[in-house]
Formats: C-alpha cells, sequence, structure tokens
C-alpha cells in the first residue's frame, strides 16, 4: 500500500435488485478506491442482498460515505464505513476458567485479532493475575446473593455498563463467564456481545457437560459462539467447530480438548466480527470468510 494510502471497509445489506454492485464499485472510483477484496450474498431466505468490500484510498472515511450517499439513497442500503486499522474496543468478561480468555488476550498481544482490550470484568478473583501478566486493568463485579434472598444482578449490570461507557466498549465478550445476563442487559447489547459455549446444548446441560458427554460415550465435541440475545445460547450463530473423541479418552481429556476447541472458536468468532464480515440476515448470519 502506497504511502498515504488506507484500507478501508464498507459493508452493506438492501433489498435485491439488478445494478447494486455496478452502483457501489463506481461510486467508490470517485474516491479512487483499489479494490483488493469484494464479496456478495443473495440471500434467497429474506431476499436481501449483502456485499463487503475491502480496499485501499487517500480518502477518510467520511469522504467515503458522502461519495457511496447517493447510492446507499438510491437502494435503501444499510451502509456502513470502517477504516480497518482502527482495531475494536472489546471488554472481556469471564468466571473462574482463564483458557479462553487467555486465548484471546494471547492473539490480541500476537496481533492476530485486531482488538483494543482496555479491561477485564470478571465475578470472581480467580483471572486477575492473569489480567495484569496481560498489563490489563481488572475489574471485580461479585455476584452476591442477600440476606433476603435476592440478588444485586441489577447493580452489577449497571456496573458493567458504566464501564462500556467509561472504555468506549464495542464489543462485549463472555469468554467463559458463568452468569446469565438479564434481558434488559442483553437488548443493550444487541449485535455487541458474543458468547460461547460447548456444542452439547441442550443434551448436556447443567454442570460438568464434558463429562456427561463422556458418560454417555459421545464421538464428537465441540463448540459454538453467537451473538448474545434474551433466549440463552440460542443467538445467531457466527463458528461452530468440532473435534473427533473416542472411548480411550478420560474426562478430563474431554475438558481439556474441549476447552482447547472453545477457544478456537470465540477467537474466530471475534475475528469475523472485528473484520466487519459478519452480516446480520434475520436470525442467521451472513459470514464473507
Amino acid at each position: 500500500m502506497a504511502t498515504g494510502t488506507k484500507s478501508l471497509i464498507v459493508t452493506l445489506s438492501c433489498p435485491n435488485q439488478p445494478g447494486i454492485v455496478h452502483a457501489i464499485t463506481g461510486a467508490l472510483l470517485n474516491v479512487g478506491a483499489d479494490i483488493s477484496e469484494s464479496q456478495q450474498f443473495d440471500s434467497p431466505n429474506s431476499g436481501t442482498f449483502f456485499m463487503r468490500v475491502q480496499f485501499s484510498t487517500e480518502a477518510t472515511v467520511q469522504d467515503t460515505e458522502d461519495a457511496i450517499a447517493s447510492v446507499v439513497a438510491e437502494f435503501g442500503m444499510d451502509a456502513r464505513v470502517y477504516d480497518a486499522a482502527v482495531k475494536t474496543r472489546t471488554l472481556i468478561m469471564a468466571s473462574k476458567d482463564g483458557r479462553t480468555m487467555n486465548e484471546l488476550l494471547f492473539q490480541q498481544h500476537a496481533g492476530t485479532l485486531p482488538v483494543d482490550v482496555p479491561v477485564i470484568v470478571s465475578n470472581h478473583l480467580d483471572l486477575q493475575p492473569m489480567a495484569y501478566f496481560y498489563d490489563v486493568p481488572f475489574v471485580h463485579i461479585p455476584s452476591i446473593k442477600k440476606a433476603d434472598g435476592t440478588t444485586n444482578k441489577a447493580e452489577a449490570e449497571a456496573r458493567l455498563m458504566e464501564l462500556v461507557d467509561e472504555f468506549d466498549i464495542e464489543l462485549v465478550v463472555l469468554a467463559r463467564y458463568m452468569q446469565i445476563l438479564s434481558d434488559d442487559l442483553t437488548r443493550k447489547l444487541d449485535g455487541k456481545a458474543i458468547n460461547i459455549h460447548h456444542s452439547f446444548l441442550p443434551s448436556f446441560k447443567g454442570a460438568r457437560p464434558y463429562h456427561q458427554a463422556h458418560d454417555r460415550g459421545v464421538k464428537l465435541i465441540g463448540a459454538t459462539a453467537h451473538y448474545v440475545t434474551a433466549d440463552l445460547d440460542e443467538g445467531p450463530i457466527i463458528e461452530q467447530r468440532v473435534q473427533r473423541v473416542n472411548h480411550a479418552l478420560t474426562a478430563q481429556d474431554f475438558v481439556q480438548r474441549g476447552r482447547a476447541v472453545e477457544g478456537a472458536t470465540l477467537v474466530q468468532a471475534v475475528q469475523w466480527h472485528t473484520e466487519h464480515r459478519v452480516l446480520m440476515d434475520g436470525d442467521r448470519t451472513v459470514i464473507f470468510e
């Protein structure tokens, strides 16, 4: 890329009709766009056209928004322009198991995950040393059951939203955060929160799912990364991965391999989201890999 140029990304969706690709690429010529990647999809489920274009240009995000404005209006597009060099400000939430969080932080520090993590939140203190190892501020928001049987969920979630505002958070990642979020909070974080769970749901709910799977002699273990919604573990799916297992493995082997799959699955989902490769088609996702 030449000196002074930057890499920008345009994502768009609109009712499918002839001339969309020609119109948007023609508009991008007005900012001297040198297109390096272009992907599109016509959804047979909704009749919606989706597109992601990445290109180099000397223009700014605002210049590009202005250049495509008339096309956006003509086709009724939901369009966004991003600077690919700008990292997504991400808050990580975790409880006691730090393997998935460690994978996210390691990939960030290795420069392979385009996120900036200004704060980690946990309902326990177990992962505080790991946060300090990666030089990330750690905020403890405990889950408390009061004497009258109520909990501090409302206060805890209010504190979380204060942190989201304070640190200008664009994405919340639940990296094995073992608390159910309220419907109100999931609405506030709609499309901006990603969770990971083992793919045994709903067959192996509750505690020790990998041990349950081992007892039943399953042959595949895996994980699902999805957007957070009020329907527990049923949000739009971003990524799924599996790994074969067999009778010779112990329950602890299942746990270790399962956690590794969870980490890789969550990292991939976060990467696609932060590279602006995920577009929503109703309850489904369109992933431009």
